[in-house]
């Protein structure tokens, strides 16, 4: 479903829409940040405004999150410290500054 075209600053144009999704937080990335931080389910929906049962049923795969929710997933772990590095041919790979080890 197009809901939008667009020309860029080159001339080109495109469609905007719900195209291809961008996961910045997979279920397993979400459980590896949660272990670096030594949080609990309900410490991450403490810190990211969300439900537990959200965070408990995109960890144990049973269904996505909005993007949104993704967002403040990721927002409450970079303010808790940790840091997402994107590493050509490996993916989304965490850590946490040396400060914070």
């Amino acid at each position: 479903m197009t809901y939008m075209a667009y020309i860029n600053q080159y001339g080109q144009s495109g469609i905007m829409g719900q195209g291809a999704r961008d996961t910045i937080l997979t279920p397993a990335l979400c459980r590896a940040a949660r272990g670096l931080l030594d949080w609990t389910q309900l410490d991450l929906a403490e810190h990211a405004a969300v439900s537990r049962s959200t965070i408990r049923d995109f960890e144990g795969k049973h269904h996505e999150i909005h993007r949104a929710t993704e967002a403040q997933l990721r927002l409450a772990f970079e303010k808790g410290g940790v840091v997402f590095v994107d590493v050509e041919g490996t993916g989304t790979c965490l850590g946490l500054p040396s400060s914070r080890r």
